[in-house]
């Protein structure tokens, strides 16, 4: 059994990057300033796409997107249950009505063929959700959006450096990414939005920093113009350039990140082969490139969640860190009592909920660490 104990994730920080923050700090302007400007411009260009907001959290985001697009009562919004919550809290805040979609039971992602019964008069948007580093199968849920005239919103929490058909999500349409400490590369916390729409690229920009009619950091006074006025409320979701000098040195190493995951996923998915209990989800057929945000697995013969939480506390015991992602959002209690939908809704997000478990995977491990993790679960499953 390992002696020390290995978490699910690590942020990898290097001491140029701490280096790069203490700078910031010294240099008298440490809130949105020269270097969140920059951040957004090296993200920009990193996926390839027309425009970017820096932003305090994908989850604000997502709040000013829903915002941006009108959502409000009497309006739907299609997005899967099996999600982090932040979304359907908003749709909910907002007070439209989260419709959900189903997935597919092995790459935990919905498709054109499960959100398009759903689609109603009263759909103003469709969230799908890259998962665990995967992309979505795109260009149907594109077409199927367009042709109903619904914005289609991706959810690229988990797809920094993902890429879809040859192009970096966020290439095209609209995309928030999230640059949590779990995530593929951190500000600590932070997020940021993509956009070809330059109007609504306005918007976001405008409303986050409480709706004036110039950036926090305007490029061309250096600083805040002080004849900015509110062109509508707004709200305070801007990144400060702490956060977003780190977000550069991380986005500068974030291809060799993929490639350390990769190498860890890959040697994760030769081990688990010899263990039927465990089922590693299955990555899409379509050309793509996976960035391993996460490495997730499902207990086949576990009958409910108590026995996978049983499975985490065991690994636990025996040093080895795990992670949840996600309880369906229509399993948590608030949603379980007003939503009031039927178990077997939606089966194959139900069957996954009660089984998911997300198995240590970062940069700095070591590929030993991978066989610990396997030695652990052959002990467990015994």
């Amino acid at each position: 059994m390992r002696t020390d104990f290995l978490p699910f994730s690590k942020p990898s920080i290097s001491e140029a990057e701490i280096a790069a923050v203490a700078e910031v700090l010294r240099s008298g302007w440490i809130t949105t300033g020269p270097n969140c400007s920059a951040f957004e411009e090296d993200f920009q260009n990193y996926c390839r796409a027309a425009g970017a907001v820096a932003l305090s959290s994908a989850t604000a985001g997502m709040h000013l997107a829903l915002k941006a697009y009108g959502i409000g009562p009497g309006d739907e919004v299609i997005t899967p249950s099996l999600t982090w919550v932040s979304t359907v809290n908003l749709i909910t805040l907002a007070g439209a009505t989260p419709v959900f979609a189903d997935i597919d039971k092995d790459t935990l992602m919905v498709s054109a063929d499960t959100v398009s019964p759903l689609l109603s008069a009263r759909t103003k948007l469709i969230i799908p959700v890259h998962f665990a580093g995967a992309a979505l199968e795109l260009d149907p849920l594109r077409e199927l959006a367009s042709e109903n005239g619904i914005p289609l919103l991706e959810d690229a929490a988990h797809a920094a450096g993902t890429e879809y058909r040859g192009k970096k999500i966020g290439a095209s349409g609209s995309a928030i990414f999230s640059f949590h400490p779990i995530k593929n590369m951190t500000c600590g916390e932070g997020g940021m939005f993509l956009a070809d729409d330059a109007g609504l690229l306005e918007q976001i920009r405008r409303l986050k920093f409480h709706g004036l009619g110039v950036d926090a950091f305007d490029r061309n006074v250096q600083g805040r113009a002080p004849q900015a006025e509110v062109l509508e409320p707004g709200y305070k979701y801007n990144l400060t350039d702490i956060a977003a000098v780190l977000g550069r040195g991380q986005l500068a190493r974030l291809d060799s990140f993929i490639e350390r995951r990769t190498l860890l996923a890959e040697h994760y998915l030769e081990l688990l082969a010899e263990i039927d209990e465990i089922a590693p989800l299955r990555p899409p057929a379509y050309p793509q490139r996976h960035a391993w945000h996460l490495f997730i697995v499902r207990l086949k013969n576990a009958k409910n969640a108590a026995e996978r939480q049983d499975f985490m506390e065991a690994l636990k015991k025996r040093n080895i860190g795990t992670g949840l992602h996600f309880k369906a959002v229509h399993e948590q209690k608030f949603y379980r009592e007003t939503l009031k939908l039927k178990p077997g809704f939606l089966p194959a997000t139900e069957w996954n909920s009660a089984r998911i478990c997300s198995l240590p995977l970062f940069p700095d491990m070591e590929l030993g660490d991978v066989d610990d993790v396997i030695n652990a679960i052959k002990e467990v499953l015994v």
